[in-house]
């Protein structure tokens, strides 16, 4: 039942910036873990930045110090403030919640398309 739901993809100029949103649905508790992963064609979907309830961060190195994840624990909603966008940043964001529960369960939304071109 629950559900999440990602916006803000797009297409961005090198060098531009993008933030990206998902919000959680039909969830009775806050997620102890919400984040980003992404997938380019041909690849592996590879995790991107996540944040804790206590919003204890984690960034992949290829988008430290760029990308900035944020969360509202009242809401269940997650942003990523993508900034200095690169053409190796396009590809479908996953958003991803994560109980711990143990075990955890986890939830994905659809994705949204981010394309960095010129």
């Amino acid at each position: 039942q629950v559900q999440l739901v990602e916006s803000g993809g797009g297409l961005v100029q090198p060098g531009g910036s993008l933030r990206l949103s998902c919000a959680a649905s039909g969830s009775a508790i806050s997620f102890y873990a919400l984040g980003w992963y992404r997938q380019a064609p041909g690849k592996q979907r590879e995790l991107v930045a996540t944040i804790t309830a206590g919003r204890s961060t984690n960034y992949a190195d290829s988008v430290k110090g760029r990308f900035t994840i944020s969360r509202d624990n009242a809401k269940n909603t997650v942003w990523l403030q993508m900034n200095s966008l690169k053409p190796e940043d396009t590809a479908v964001y996953y958003c991803n919640a994560a109980t711990k529960l143990g075990p955890p369960i986890t939830y994905w939304g659809q994705g949204t398309q981010v394309t960095v071109s010129s």
